[in-house]
């Protein structure tokens, strides 16, 4: 199924993050041409730049804040398909800098938007938020995508936001007369190597183990929705061909994540990732008067498997084996990234053709 990506002319907005060049990476093995749009490389180490991404991909440097940047990048290349990727990711920094995070996460999903109604060329445009756009009221059932968005913290508030703004559009403006077609992707907490963006676990996890040192975490009890990065990509890959084909999916919204039960704590995943990291040690540092953090969130992802008949590979101990593999690679030295990479995603579509993914 996947084989539709060949030879198409494919956007991708915060190619330079961590999502982003791993999706860039599977894409370039399906034989898309690639067009990155990225405002800077986000942290250092990275993996766009420790996989030479730069010169694999055809890079376009600006800031999707800027309604000129949007309408050029789409208007200059015309894609066949924009996966709109880019945003200010972290939870604790949209409280040191709400305004960056609004006008990011949702005044950037505006600009590409309205960048892709004044184009009105052929297309197909999935745009990812976060599970965190839900009102959490940390139910121990999972969320469908009918229920009620919102956000206690800046960057929850602003993917809700940008949902109101997606929902607008496809109402009012990508109809069943329109040539491009827009549909969402939601997903939880995704791991795997080349993540190494602050106040994340496993990044915060494997900057600690490789300097020897122990690792302090904030919120053992806190559970979330893991799952390797390829498995929500497989996710919006799937999406974004059956939506080019099929009508009824435009303005749809989608949760991808790992199954509902059970559940794993931090505590959890730093256990299973020392299975994996010879010496590595943690310890619990919770302070009271932190910010505002949920402690539980699933995610219901009926509607994709129905729908879509996608459905997570990888069990738990697959996708802590997979991000420590990376990681530990890269910090020994013993595999070329980029080929590192390539290899994981290879593996991965093998182990989808075994396990019969439709996408497979």
């Amino acid at each position: 199924m996947l084989s539709g990506f060949q030879n198409s002319s494919v956007l991708v907005t915060g190619n330079s993050g961590f999502k982003g060049s791993w999706l860039s990476a599977w894409l370039l093995q399906l034989g898309a041409k690639v067009v990155g749009l990225s405002s800077s490389v986000p942290t250092a180490p990275s993996h766009f730049l420790a996989g030479g991404f730069s010169g694999r991909v055809d890079q376009e440097w600006g800031d999707v804040r800027s309604p000129q940047v949007c309408e050029s990048a789409i208007k200059k290349h015309r894609p066949d398909f924009v996966f709109h990727l880019a945003a200010q990711p972290l939870v604790r920094r949209s409280y040191i800098d709400p305004h960056e995070t609004f006008a990011t996460n949702t005044g950037g999903t505006l600009n590409m938007l309205e960048a892709l109604r004044l184009s009105g060329h052929r297309c197909t445009a999935i745009f990812i938020t976060s599970d965190k756009c839900y009102d959490n009221v940390e139910q121990f059932w999972g969320y469908r995508e009918n229920d009620r968005l919102g956000g206690k913290d800046p960057y929850s508030g602003s993917k809700g936001a940008a949902e109101l703004l997606i929902r607008s559009y496809a109402a009012s403006f990508f109809g069943e007369d329109s040539p491009v077609r827009i549909a969402v992707g939601r997903a939880g907490n995704v791991i795997g190597g080349g993540d190494w963006a602050e106040d994340r676990i496993i990044p915060d996890a494997v900057r600690a183990w490789s300097e020897g040192e122990v690792l302090q975490i904030r919120s053992p009890r806190a559970t979330r929705p893991w799952q390797h990065v390829l498995e929500p990509l497989a996710g919006y890959l799937t999406l974004a061909l059956r939506l080019a084909s099929d009508s009824t999916l435009r303005g749809e919204a989608f949760n991808f994540g790992p199954p509902s039960d059970p559940s794993y704590s931090v505590s959890a995943l730093l256990e299973e990732m020392q299975n994996h990291w010879p010496g590595a040690q943690w310890q619990d540092t919770s302070v009271l008067g932190a910010v505002y953090e949920a402690g539980l969130l699933k995610l219901c992802c009926d509607k994709a498997l129905h729908l879509l008949n996608w459905r997570p590979l990888l069990s738990f101990a697959e996708n802590v084996e997979m991000t420590a593999d990376w990681y530990r690679a890269y910090y020994g030295k013993s595999r070329d990234i980029w080929e590192l990479t390539q290899a994981q995603v290879s593996s991965y579509q093998r182990l989808g053709s075994e396990r019969g993914a439709v996408w497979a």
